[in-house]
Order: C-alpha cells, then sequence, then structure tokens
C-alpha cells in the first residue's frame, strides 16, 4: 500500500514531477547515471514547441516546462514521432492541474515557508555526490538553481494546500476497511512456497541421443551417492552447472508459476528433506532437494488494518482533487496554445 501522498502523486493529481523538488531530483539523478548528454526525449523527426503552450488564468505556463515535464515522465524513454502528440497532451494537462492547485494553494498563508524552501534544497542536494553532479543534472532539466527554488516553492506550497484542505476531510469507516480487506484476499495471502536446492547436470535440447542418455547416466549416479550418504551442497558445487553451484545448488524461496512445469511438479511433491528423482525439463536433469514447505498464509486483517485505511484515505484524498481541479476548469480562462 503507499501512503497518502505517494498515493497522491501516483494518481497523477500533482502532476509534473517539476511541481516536486524530490521528483525533479529523482529525474536529474536517473540522467546524469547515463554516460554523455540526456537522453532525447523523442524521436529526431519531432520539432519541440516553442514559447507559450498554455496560458491558465492569464499563467503562461512556457514550452521548456513542457520539456521538463516530459523529460520526468518518459525517464528517457524515446517516444516515436507519431506518439508525441498523445505525449504533450498528457503533459499539458498535468501541468494545467498543477498550476490550478498551485494558484488555490498560493490564496493560503504559509509561514516559514522560505525556511522550508532552503530546508527542501539542502535535501535535494544531498542526494549527489558534488556540486559538479547537482549542476549539471539540474541544467540537464533546462534549469538553473532559481528555477528549483520556484518549483520547491509551489511544491510545499500545493502540500501545505492538500494537508489543510483535502486530509483532513478524508475520512473511512472501519466497515469499508473491513469491506476492502473481504474483497481483496488475494492481496494478503502469501501463497504457498517452498525452500529447494538442486543439481543440474546440463544438456542442451537439440543434442544428440547418446549425449542425452550420458548425462542422464551422471544425474542417476549423483542420485545414487546422495541417498548413499554424499553432501547434497558439496555434490552441487563440484558437479552442477546451474550458477546455483556456488551456493550448493541453493535455489531459495519460490512459489509456483515460477519454475518450469516437470521442476514445479517434482518439487512441491517432495516432503521437507526428501531428494527426488532425476527430473527432466528442458534445461536437462535435475536432482532436487526440499529443504522447507511454507503453506499459504493469509495476512490477519488487524496486522494490515491501518495500511487499507491510508490507502483508503488516499483515494479518498485523489477523489476530491480530482473533483477541485474539474470545478476549477470549469471557471479557469484556459488558453491552449500548443499546436
Amino acid at each position: 500500500m503507499q501512503n497518502i501522498y505517494s498515493s497522491v502523486w501516483f494518481k497523477g493529481f500533482l502532476v509534473a514531477a517539476l511541481m516536486s523538488c524530490g521528483s525533479v531530483v529523482a529525474a536529474a539523478e536517473a540522467e546524469i547515471k547515463k554516460e554523455g548528454a540526456a537522453p532525447a526525449i523523442t524521436s529526431p523527426a519531432y520539432v519541440q514547441p516553442k514559447g507559450t503552450v498554455v496560458r491558465v488564468n492569464g499563467v503562461a505556463i512556457d514550452a521548456v516546462e513542457l520539456r521538463r515535464a516530459e523529460k520526468v515522465m518518459l525517464r528517457g524513454q524515446t517516444v516515436p514521432a507519431e506518439q508525441q502528440s498523445a505525449v504533450d497532451k498528457q503533459a499539458l494537462k498535468q501541468l494545467i492541474s498543477a498550476e490550478l492547485l498551485f494558484q488555490g494553494a498560493a490564496k493560503q498563508e504559509y509561514k516559514d515557508l522560505e525556511k522550508d524552501v532552503d530546508a527542501k534544497l539542502v535535501q535535494g542536494k544531498s542526494r549527489f555526490k558534488t556540486e559538479q553532479d547537482f549542476a549539471k543534472a539540474i541544467k540537464d532539466l533546462e534549469m538553473d538553481e532559481k528555477d528549483l527554488r520556484e518549483y520547491t516553492r509551489r511544491d510545499l506550497l500545493i502540500n501545505r494546500f492538500i494537508e489543510t484542505t483535502f486530509v483532513p476531510k478524508a475520512t473511512v469507516s472501519e466497515a469499508d476497511v473491513r469491506a476492502f480487506y473481504d474483497k481483496n484476499q488475494d492481496k494478503f495471502t502469501q501463497a504457498e512456497s517452498v525452500k529447494a536446492s538442486h543439481i543440474l547436470i546440463g544438456v542442451d535440447s537439440s543434442a544428440t541421443p547418446e549425449a542425452k542418455t550420458k548425462a542422464r547416466e551422471k544425474a542417476e549416479s549423483l542420485r545414487k551417492q546422495l541417498t548413499g550418504g554424499a553432501d547434497f551442497a558439496a555434490l552441487a558445487k563440484d558437479n552442477s552447472t546451474c550458477p546455483s553451484s556456488k551456493q550448493g545448488g541453493d535455489l531459495g524461496y519460490f512459489g509456483k508459476g515460477q519454475m518450469v512445469p516437470p521442476f514445479e511438479k517434482a518439487t512441491f511433491a517432495l516432503k521437507p528433506g526428501e531428494i527426488s528423482d532425476v527430473v527432466e525439463t528442458q534445461f536437462g536433469y535435475h536432482i532436487i532437494k526440499l529443504t522447507e514447505k511454507k503453506p499459504a498464509v493469509t495476512t490477519d486483517f488487524k496486522e494490515v488494518k491501518g495500511k487499507i485505511e491510508e490507502y483508503l484515505k488516499g483515494q479518498s484524498i485523489n477523489e476530491m482533487i480530482q473533483k477541485y481541479i474539474a470545478d476549477a476548469e470549469k471557471t479557469a480562462k484556459i488558453d491552449i496554445l500548443l499546436k
């Protein structure tokens, strides 16, 4: 479950990572980890917009803000030219929503705003190893520190607006929490799982019959040694062709659907401590040892009650923000200039 604020961001009502210092920093960090120049956000055939792309109640939003929004949205992915129009519209919608929220937030008093901005900026800079890394990151987003400070101010104002306007109104009854739990049992159930080790004598599925026979004979020989008391982990280290051989064949825990069917069927049929017959898969011949079996477990309602309540409150806040934006759009003067 996400907390209230991450849920709000996830649903896109605080939109445009540009409205969040944290989101801008996260996007910048992702970019500077890559070699070379900042990645293109679209194909070379696309001509990026210039100048004002929209006015919201007289406030101009420039194309540079649209580009920043798209960089954060796309995380460096390349967008085909035929899809760019849809990306532009989505980013523009987010910017309009964010501006409407900000205009509502700007009407409220916020004591110590500049002090909080300073603290937020210090926190953001601390994520970078050097000042040079930080400077490059914001430059790649076509920003300078003045821009970043302004976006940070907006972010704090919007968050305060949400905290004071919407959060207090978000109430969830215990009946609602219980109903969500009952209707979503799959979200609170941990499926049956097993912990197992194996020894693989690998052979390609297209190998000759002679090669397959030789591989199976080796696997049968190893199994015979195991039934005679040989150490499973030692044999796995010396003979298994699976990378897990380094851990004595240990595969850790896994559930159904994670292994190929013949392997899964054989493993789940074992009791802890048992060793399987030789099992054939497309990878070769396996000898499997079951270490532990965990039955399916459903988390008790009391353990997840708080998280469910938080999640449902987040949904309620999302709905209120969405309604606020929709109502604001009805009376706002929005001039879209993006072609």
